[in-house]
């Protein structure tokens, strides 16, 4: 009976294996992605912990409005913190961008204003701006006139002309200082960056830049309310993101990942400011969750709808995830939307995913990107200071050889 019962077992595995040959080779398989093989992607995120590269990390991974993986992985700071968490709060610093730009967009939507529309049409200043003929003279040196001006789409797309102060010339430099200094108010920022010259033409070049400070600005105009209270009302309440914001109470303090210093296993940099903060920053300044942010990223994926709420429509997501920045925005394959950067020619990037993938990240170290032809969302956060885009790639290198079907 033993041996009658092995060759029986034996046949059955011979049908299976005949029949069936991928539940042989992937035991476990979610909405077309293995987890066996997304155990690649865990192992490469510890042995970066492991290499003092950085304190910890959450992923998050969803497709088909399914969640995949949801993971957290070493400890809260590296000067021996607590586990690292779920539910952990990381500064997402420009992953911001993309919550501002959907704000404008819903404003867009209400009818308050065209995409064409010149800037000083709502802020006169925009009208008088100049622009340096040499960023290496600082904000002081020759200036020429606009050849046109600035309309409100170049500032979704960062073409705009305006700087971020991240450069090391002169100019650069003097943005930086404006950006770093105290400011009472978003308002107060945008007037002061609007008393420097621009670093190009508009449309002439892509730049990232303070554009969404202004985006906030104009969100107050149109909106009526602080930027801080549109986004609670208007997105943060409706999609359930019960962990972002400007400000953090004192429970979600006790939850902020540390940032780590830019040298490996370095010393821990100051938190940023968690709370008592006025400038509703559209460039950064946000708190948040991969929860929340995979809610956020799971309404643009359903065009515009999560929750049972309606944010946007598919029509206004479809617009914002194209290239707008003609061939300036450098990166082979890709071109920059409105909030985020969007794939093109996938060829190009050899990378893999899709064209028409969209993303963005944050300085330190905060990732996502969404696949709308896949229907895949994934969030990789941690924090350190050495910002690379390196943990982009490799995110969609180790997720995308992790489908299956």
């Amino acid at each position: 009976m033993k041996q009658v019962s092995i060759g029986i077992t034996t046949l059955l595995f011979l049908f299976t294996t005949l029949v069936f040959p991928q539940a042989e080779v992937d035991s476990e398989v979610i909405a077309g992605m293995s987890l066996e093989r997304l155990e690649r992607y865990e192992d490469y995120i510890d042995n970066e912990i492991r290499a003092g590269k950085i304190p910890g990390a959450v992923s998050l991974i969803s497709r088909n409005g399914e969640t995949i993986y949801n993971a957290a992985l070493g400890k809260s700071n590296s000067a021996g913190g607590s586990e690292m968490t779920t539910d952990h709060i990381f500064y997402i610093q420009s992953m911001t961008k993309p919550i501002i730009t959907t704000a404008f967009m819903m404003l867009f939507e209400e009818g308050h204003f065209l995409l064409t529309d010149p800037l000083s049409k709502y802020i006169p200043a925009a009208r008088d701006l100049q622009v340096l003929r040499n960023p290496e003279d600082g904000k002081d040196g020759e200036t020429v006139p606009l050849t046109r001006e600035i309309i409100l789409a170049d500032l979704l797309s960062h073409t705009a002309g305006f700087s971020h102060g991240l450069g090391q010339n002169k100019y650069e430099k003097e943005v930086f200082a404006v950006f770093s200094r105290p400011h009472k108010s978003i308002q107060e920022r945008v007037d002061a960056f609007l008393s420097m010259p621009l670093l190009g033409q508009p449309g002439a070049q892509w730049a990232y830049s303070i554009a969404p400070d202004i985006l906030s600005v104009l969100i107050e105009k149109f909106s009526g309310q602080s930027t801080n209270d549109f986004l609670q009302e208007r997105i943060f309440g409706p999609l359930g993101m019960i962990d972002t914001g400007y400000n953090l109470n004192r429970e979600q303090q006790r939850r902020v990942v540390q940032v780590q210093g830019e040298d490996p296993g370095g010393g821990l940099t100051t938190k940023p400011k968690m709370e008592g903060n006025t400038v509703w920053s559209g460039v950064n300044a946000l708190y948040s969750t991969a929860h929340d942010y995979m809610q956020f990223c799971q309404m643009l994926l359903n065009g515009g709808k999560w929750n049972g709420q309606r944010l946007l429509s598919r029509k206004t997501i479809d617009l914002m995830a194209r290239n707008h920045s003609g061939d300036h925005f450098g990166s082979p394959g890709e071109g920059f939307g409105y909030g985020f950067a969007v794939v093109n020619d996938l060829a190009a990037t050899n990378n893999l995913g899709s064209n028409g993938v969209y993303y963005w990240a944050g300085a330190f170290n905060t990732h996502f990107f969404i696949d709308p032809k896949e229907k895949l969302i994934s969030i990789f956060l941690t924090q350190t200071g050495a910002f690379d885009f390196y943990y982009h790639n490799k995110m969609r290198q180790l997720v995308y050889q992790a489908m299956v079907d």
